[in-house]
């Protein structure tokens, strides 16, 4: 199948998916709905809160059909819940009959415990170093094997394939297309040089999106949350998504994290060299995400400035920012 008929595919499930058919789902893998159903937050799949009679709401993630194989979720899955088993507070996946991978017409589907929370203040001294002894205790879990149906975090993937994606489909504005392919060869000759910098350093199963949006924090208690995204990449991966804001503010940042996470594991310095490499290469493969979806009502709707001429001024702004800033030493750790 086509990456086209792909998305077509899945635009035309997702428009037909009705609450009779979710809530008919979850009664089928034995929980009794009491009627309460909300839509959260959420584009690549589709996930829903749904009440539960004389019990608490669960979550259900209805995937994207065509995005992952049956082996790659149920690799999420077993990556969950032997994060769980460590007492690592992440959401897992709930058995029902026997799995946690359910079918219902073109969808796999999982039904998670619902938990609520804020996001970590990135200021708290105290929260980020508890944020960087969890993420080093993932990565103690994620370096013992590898992932055997998930994808790698590299430049190709994340970087040439995006960037094609953009030019091939038109996406760029055809007057932008000729700044644009300049700026990406700059960019990929700062990238491949900050990757160089790396060069022999292990990857291993990770996170993959581990940002604030994605850890609930409930007064002491934290929960990790959303691994539809695990791959194979370095540790520091799910690091540099906690820091915010320029490199004055950012340095104190990475220094709590580090403290927390260096009690458990070490971090080689030289990743820190990657760490820009990696947000241009997240930056890449937004834009290329969405324009993957552009065919889903629901990105028009949650994106309604992509297609600007704004937009793609400020995207072109973004990548010469990030060229600039490979260039610059990598930020300071005195760990």
């Amino acid at each position: 199948m086509t990456e086209l008929s792909v998305r077509e595919d899945s635009t035309l499930a997702y428009l037909t998916l009705k609450p009779e058919q979710i809530l008919a789902t979850l009664e089928d893998l034995g929980f009794h709905c009491d009627g309460r159903f909300l839509t959260l937050n959420s584009y690549e799949n589709r996930v829903y809160q749904v009440g539960i009679e004389d019990g608490l709401p669960v979550v259900a993630k209805f995937y994207r059909p065509g995005r992952w194989t049956d082996d790659a979720i149920l690799e999420e899955h077993s990556f969950s819940a032997e994060l769980a088993a460590l007492d690592i507070p992440v959401v897992a996946p709930l058995m029902s009959n026997g799995n946690t991978l359910h079918h219902t017409g073109p969808f796999r589907v999982s039904v998670s415990p619902c938990k609520g929370g804020r996001s970590p203040d990135l200021d708290n001294r105290d929260l980020m170093r508890q944020l960087g002894r969890l993420i080093a205790r993932i990565h103690l879990a994620g370096e013992a094997s590898d992932f055997k149906h998930r994808p790698t975090l590299d430049i190709d993937s994340y970087g040439y394939r995006s960037a094609d994606y953009l030019l091939d489909n038109r996406f760029i504005p055809a007057e932008m297309t000729e700044v644009y392919e300049s700026i990406v060869e700059h960019l990929f000759d700062e990238i491949e040089n900050s990757f160089g910098r790396a060069a022999g350093i292990r990857n291993i199963r990770l996170h993959g999106d581990f940002h604030p949006g994605n850890v609930l924090v409930n007064e002491d208690q934290l929960h990790i949350v959303d691994l539809d995204d695990i791959r194979t990449g370095l540790a520091v991966q799910d690091i540099w998504m906690f820091l915010s804001g320029d490199r004055h503010e950012q340095t104190p940042q990475l220094e709590n994290l580090l403290e927390g996470y260096t009690e458990f594991r070490s971090l080689d310095a030289r990743e820190l060299h990657v760490i820009e490499a990696l947000r241009s290469l997240r930056i890449l493969h937004y834009a290329a995400w969405i324009a993957r979806r552009w065919e889903d009502p629901a990105f028009k709707t949650a994106f309604p400035w992509f297609d600007s001429r704004r937009y793609w001024d400020d995207h072109i702004l973004s990548l010469r920012e990030q060229v600039a800033l490979m260039q610059e030493a990598p930020l300071a750790w005195t760990g």
